[in-house]
């Protein structure tokens, strides 16, 4: 049996539970071997973090005893993840928000840079390029009549000063009702539940959408796989991606998350942050909405 079929079918190949015996005679020198080869002509960013990540990774597949077997059905799944992504669908980005890499590295930025900017969180393996660029005011919902519609509105604002940002532009996608997205189902049209707006003068954005809807995380794939194996449930709680950019500005990729979700706090890829967290206030007199979504975008400025 191929190593990513045994990853397929749950086998784990006798993986120890426990770290390698002290005293073991494993290569001890291997390690140094493979910083040392680094050249003087590195680039200086890998030069610098490859180091630790080789120690890391080595003092790991030591502890752990990671056999040769067990290596290819890695490399194997990660083939697997490579040969699923594609401009509508990133599995090797799923992959990592398995693992939380993704999270980790959002909160790692925002911490670093401490600039008051709205938080970031996951981009998602769903996203596209080229969204339709539609009108204020506009839907991104087209031949769905289920579903709680809801008009989304605010500003988009420096996060130093709180002045409104001109022509920024806000690009959103979510899932349908039945919990997909619309590259992921044949009965919706091609780009439905996407969009991107763009500010005028005074940073107002408002169009119409849909409460989001809690799904599962595909399970025909690795990541799927994976928590099949981890015994993790798959669900997602629901939310709205968006990507806010301004020229002059950081980009910004973040969800807004809905506060009644049951698993707002139990996130598959560990995305929800507490300040994402929003409230769907039921919407009086407006035909095309049940509900309205209040939420102001805050960018930071590019720096040198």
């Amino acid at each position: 049996m191929d190593a990513q079929r045994s990853v397929r079918n749950g086998e784990t190949n006798g993986i120890s539970a426990t770290a390698g015996p002290e005293g073991h005679h494993f290569d001890a020198n291997l390690t140094s071997q493979v910083i040392g080869a680094t050249g003087p002509k590195a680039n200086p960013r890998l030069a610098s973090i490859l180091p630790n990540l080789t120690r890391h990774l080595h003092d790991f597949m030591r502890e752990s005893e990671i056999t040769s077997q067990e290596l290819m059905a890695a490399f194997d799944l990660l083939a697997w993840a490579g040969r699923m992504t594609d401009d509508k669908r990133h599995e090797v980005l799923l992959v990592g928000d398995v693992f939380g890499l993704e999270p980790l590295a959002d909160d790692i930025t925002y911490t670093l840079a401490a600039d008051r900017s709205t938080i970031p969180t996951v981009l998602g393996p769903f996203w596209r390029a080229n969204a339709p660029l539609r009108s204020m005011g506009d839907t991104i919902v087209f031949g769905i009549e289920s579903g709680d519609h809801t008009y989304m509105h605010g500003r988009i604002v420096d996060a130093q000063t709180g002045g409104p940002i001109n022509n920024a532009e806000l690009d959103i996608w979510e899932t349908a009702p039945n919990g997909k997205y619309e590259q992921q189902d044949p009965d919706q049209i091609d780009m439905n539940l996407r969009g991107r707006f763009r500010t005028g003068e005074d940073g107002s954005y408002n169009l119409y959408c849909l409460r989001p809807t809690t799904y599962a995380i595909p399970q025909d794939g690795p990541a799927g796989k994976l928590l099949q194996l981890l015994d993790r449930h798959p669900m997602r709680p629901a939310h709205i991606h968006c990507i806010v950019t301004a020229a002059g500005y950081k980009r910004l990729t973040t969800e807004l998350f809905d506060r009644r979700d049951k698993h707002v706090y139990d996130d598959a890829v560990f995305a929800v942050k507490e300040d994402l967290i929003v409230d769907f206030v039921p919407k009086v007199g407006d035909p095309k909405a049940h509900f309205d979504l209040e939420y102001n975008f805050k960018l930071a400025r590019q720096t040198s």
